[in-house]
Formats: C-alpha cells, structure tokens, sequence
C-alpha cells in the first residue's frame, strides 16, 4: 500500500499546479497606483478606462481582444486623435487592471460591461465602436442589442465568424476540470513562451509585448481567458450581423492577409451576412496589425472616418 504513496504526493502536487501558482499573483488591485487613466465601478466590478486622442470631437470607442489589454489600442488612437477623435479605450474584465469576476465569460456578460461603462460616461448617442478580434465579436452583439448607441462599427480580424485554434487549445476548453489544468499550465506556457520569442521585435506600441506577459501574473486572468474562450469566442454571431445589415448601421471589416488566428475567409463570410460592408484587407499583416501595421490601418480609418468629423457627430 505503501508504494501508492509516493505516486499519489505527486499527482496530488500536479493538481494542485494552477491553484499554487494562482495564490502567487496578485489582483489587479494591486497594480493599480500606478496604472492611466480612470476606474469606474460597474456591475460586474471596477473597470479601467482612459480617454486619448482629442479634448473635442465625435467619440470613437475601442474593444480590445482575448489577452491584449487596453493599451494595444495606444498607437491606432494616437493616429485617430490627430484625426479630430476623442478615443474611449477600457480593459475588459479580467484583463489589465479591471477586476476579474468569476462566471460565466459569454458576449452578453461582456456587452453588460460595455453599456454600464457607456452609461458611465454619458455616452447614450452614437458612438464608433471599434473591435479588435474577440472585441470585435463584443462590438458586434452590443451593436444587434443596443443599435441606438452605435453610429458605426469597425472590425479589426473580428471573431465571431471564423475561428483558427490549436488542437489542444479546442479541447482543453471543450473539457472541464482537465481542461483547466491543460489550459492553465500546458498551453499558459506554450503561449508565455511565444510571447518571450517576440521580446526585441520592432512594434508601434513599446512595450506591448511585456505588457501581455505581465498579465500571466494577475490573478484571475488565465480563468477568464479560458471562460472567454469557452463562452464569447464559440458563438458564431450570424443573426447579430444580420440583424446589423437591416438596421442599416454602417460597417467596416478590416482583416490581416496572413492572419493564423482569424482566417481571411471571414471577410466572405461576413459579406454574405450583411451585403453593404465595406471591407479592407492590411497586406503583408498578421493577427498582431493594430500594433505592428498601425500607420496602414490609420490610413484605413481615416478614410472611413473623416465624414463623421465632417458631420460633426
């Protein structure tokens, strides 16, 4: 009996990996006297948000995606402020420095969010909500739900189209408990490790990528990756878009030509959901576009955006 021992110390100190490592981080509270900008507490939790680009000028609202947070917006509203844009960027729950409740982590949860932080700021006119991948899905379903709000959506390699994953990523959040464990020390490695790889690159936003990594060290970021993954990144948002086209809000799809996360395949499929968007392809760009190919996808915007300011809404 005695030779079980040791075999079950070691399956048990397996186990007990994420929970270990995860009363090794810090909240976002934490980190928090440091950090730009503002906080707002909403029905979910505190949130963080900063205003950038003009004092003055129609609003232009950003939505960031699974694991990069608020700040890889930096260089795109940098480019939208000299524009006349005064631009509203936010950390989604469990990334950055907002809190990160449990639950379940689906579109809806994350569009709660949104309209309280809209309702926060006063913000009950039309804005431009912008989308950056699984933002982009956010964006989307706030817009079918809440279309008096938005003037206009932009989405930047938006998923709830087409979704490119790992096999062990699939089913890691197809699997409960097991799933987590795979999930919180198997592929949270896999993907640290990927991140480390691009430290020293040349990027539009300094320090992006050790931003990212330090989010592996807030507690409750790895559980909400994975519920985000496991609720907002498997709906396929077909009726949203639809819905979109008959209300007659304006949309623009702007996708990476070499994009390994969300296939170019999904600018036709979004055509066929909704006929009257205008969609861009950012040659030469992957996944990380906002924040490697930001004068292009700038260019992109302004183009698309200058009426506004020339509506003064």
């Amino acid at each position: 009996m005695m030779g079980w021992v040791i075999p079950l110390i070691l399956v048990g100190g397996l186990a007990a990996l994420p929970w270990l490592a995860e009363r090794r981080r810090h909240g976002a509270e934490a980190f928090r006297a440091k950090a730009p900008g503002r906080f707002a507490k909403l029905g979910s939790g505190v949130t963080h948000y900063q205003w950038l680009g003009s004092g003055r000028g129609p609003v232009v609202v950003c939505v960031h995606g699974l694991t990069t947070p608020s700040p890889v917006w930096y260089a795109l509203a940098t480019g939208m402020g000299q524009l006349g844009f005064r631009v509203l960027i936010y950390d989604l729950y469990g990334r950055g420095f907002s809190d990160a409740p449990r639950g379940k982590q689906d579109t809806t949860f994350f569009v709660r969010q949104l309209k309280d932080l809209l309702d926060h700021q006063n913000l009950r006119d039309e804005v431009t909500l912008i989308g950056y991948s699984m933002g982009g899905a956010i964006a989307t379903a706030f817009t079918a739900q809440h279309s008096s709000y938005v003037r206009r959506l932009v989405l930047l390699a938006s998923a709830g189209i087409w979704l490119r994953e790992s096999r062990l990523t699939e089913w890691a959040r197809g699997v409960p408990v097991l799933g987590d464990w795979v999930h919180h020390v198997i592929l949270a490695r896999r993907d640290r490790r990927a991140l480390r790889q691009q430290l020293g690159d040349s990027f539009d936003i300094r320090g992006i990528i050790e931003l990212q990594l330090a989010e592996y060290e807030s507690r409750g970021f790895l559980r909400s990756v994975l519920s985000s993954r496991r609720y907002a990144l498997a709906e396929r948002l077909e009726d949203a878009h639809r819905t979109i086209g008959r209300e007659g809000i304006p949309v623009v799809g702007l996708w990476a030509e070499h994009d390994d996360i969300i296939p170019l395949k999904s600018l036709g499929t979004l055509t066929q959901w909704n006929r009257s968007v205008r969609q861009e392809v950012i040659n030469g760009a992957d996944h990380r576009f906002p924040y490697t190919h930001a004068a292009e996808t700038t260019q992109v915007l302004a183009s698309v955006l200058r009426e506004d300011l020339g509506r003064g809404v």
